[in-house]
């Protein structure tokens, strides 16, 4: 038998092996002996598996899968449950032996036999649990199975499904609570009084809705028409945010396909992205759940004044840009999941730009006029936080002037060297931004406590973080 092990197991069982040698030894024993039993014992031998092959592959059971995931999408480090249910949709019937095709991160792929043992209705089920430290979108299966034939003589693998896309988002980080809101309050919600004419006679009204609070009934106009109207100079606003993130190849220096990041699932090829590029996509994530926590609606650009999201291929809606409630922030994590770096000689798609002597993106296509019309036509209806890479001097002055159409601007540049960013954060400040610069082994909430409202002035604080949290400006 140890003998047997050496031949291919994708064409033949041991026993198919087995008949087919002694097939072959029958037929030189009745070549020299010339017995023409043994010479039909040898044809016999020889074609019973040849058969069995041919027929387990031109008569192909056929099988329906279902996959799926418990929770998804999922976040980094969170285990998602993976729920199968396999059933047979055709002809045949027997076992076959089954194994879920999964990527190399999550380890050995499962195998199982089918049917299962509490198999009911036909329907076979079963489950297993998967992680992953890192985000981005990954092929999960096909389920390849192996058939064989009623006399176990040939052995058939092949695929029954076509997989489906497991989507791992970042995880959020809970930051400390920071004065971004100004005049409008950390609660995420404006009152904002507005009123026709000084004579209360004269207020707005409107009638009476279920859920308007009885403080709110105006008499006067209650008596006037007969029936209950309540006023209308009060009206609750919700803050807007403003979130651009840097995406730029240039600006993360060391970006590698390999080392980082997850897989994009369309391409099957590694995410470009590099150690700051994802403590940047996990300072976005969770400044947005911060954000949104707190009411606001958010809206995400990159430094061209696009949707952040439009070269994601996670993005449910990649020309979207503005995202509010808790869907919104799920569709925002699930763009995030394999957002990757971008640059001019990173696809067809992206514009051919200008370098400056310093060997990154500058010119009219980063923070340009098409950038700052987006922040004017929301001119201080909220904060604007930038998540940055390494910029330039040119690119901090082009960028200068956003803060002036913001109720508070916020500024984080995270670089393998924070120091060699000290002048591009002078002008971002000289500008009216507070702006950090901070390396990816400071954590992001210490990096967002820069921010603290009660903190130090914009010029001096990033001295004090970087003593006390290991921070450099």
């Amino acid at each position: 038998m140890p003998l047997l092990d050496r031949f291919p197991r994708h064409l033949f069982s041991q026993r198919g092996w087995g008949l087919l040698a002694a097939g072959a030894v029958s037929l030189v024993a009745a070549q020299i002996m010339g017995r023409r039993d043994l010479l039909s014992l040898s044809v016999l031998l020889i074609v019973l598996p040849l058969v069995a092959l041919a027929g387990i592959r031109l008569v192909k059971p056929r099988f329906q899968v279902y996959r799926e995931f418990n929770p998804s999408p999922v976040e980094t480090d969170a285990a998602t449950t993976v729920r199968l249910a396999v059933a047979r949709s055709g002809v045949g019937g027997g076992r076959a032996i089954m194994e879920e095709k999964l990527p190399a991160r999550f380890g050995e792929s499962p195998a199982f036999r089918f049917p299962a043992r509490s198999a009911t209705g036909g329907t076979s089920r079963y489950e297993y649990h998967l992680r992953s430290a890192r985000r981005g979108q990954y092929l999960i299966g096909p389920v390849t199975a192996e058939f064989t034939d009623p006399f176990g003589l040939s052995l058939h693998r092949q695929a029954i499904d076509d997989g489906d896309i497991l989507t791992v988002t970042p995880a959020a980080v809970e930051l400390p609570v920071t004065g971004l809101a100004g005049a409008r309050g950390n609660d995420g919600i404006t009152a904002t009084r507005i009123r026709a004419n000084p004579s209360d006679d004269d207020v707005m009204t409107r009638g009476y809705r279920p859920g308007d609070p009885m403080r709110r009934v105006h008499w006067a106009a209650t008596a006037r028409h007969g029936a209950l109207m309540v006023r209308q100079e009060e009206s609750v606003t919700t803050p807007e945010a403003t979130v651009i993130l840097d995406q730029r190849f240039a600006a993360f220096p060391g970006s590698s396909g390999s080392g980082f990041g997850g897989t994009s699932a369309q391409d099957s090829h590694e995410m470009l992205s590099s150690s700051t590029f994802e403590w940047a996509v996990v300072a976005a994530i969770s400044i947005c759940t911060h954000l949104a926590e707190r009411n606001y609606s958010l809206r995400l650009l990159d430094p061209r004044g696009e949707p952040a999201f439009l070269r994601s291929p996670s993005a449910p809606e990649p020309e979207a840009e503005e995202f509010t409630g808790a869907s919104g922030l799920l569709s925002i994590a699930e763009s995030l999941a394999a957002i990757h770096l971008s640059g001019p000689h990173h696809g067809a798609r992206e514009r051919h730009v200008a370098r400056d002597h310093g060997g990154q993106e500058s010119g009219p296509d980063v923070f340009d006029d098409q950038l700052m019309d987006k922040l004017s036509a929301h001119r201080m209806r909220g904060p604007i936080i930038a998540v940055l890479g390494r910029i330039s001097m040119a690119e901090a002055r082009a960028l200068a002037p956003g803060a002036g159409y913001g109720a508070n601007a916020f500024a984080i540049i995270v670089s393998e060297k924070p120091a060699d960013s000290e002048e591009a954060l002078e002008t971002l400040r000289r500008g009216g931004w507070r702006a950090v610069a901070v390396p990816a082994s400071v954590p992001v909430p210490a990096a967002w406590s820069h921010f603290d409202q009660g903190g130090a002035a914009p010029a001096t604080a990033a001295a004090d973080v970087r003593r006390g949290a290991g921070v450099g400006r």
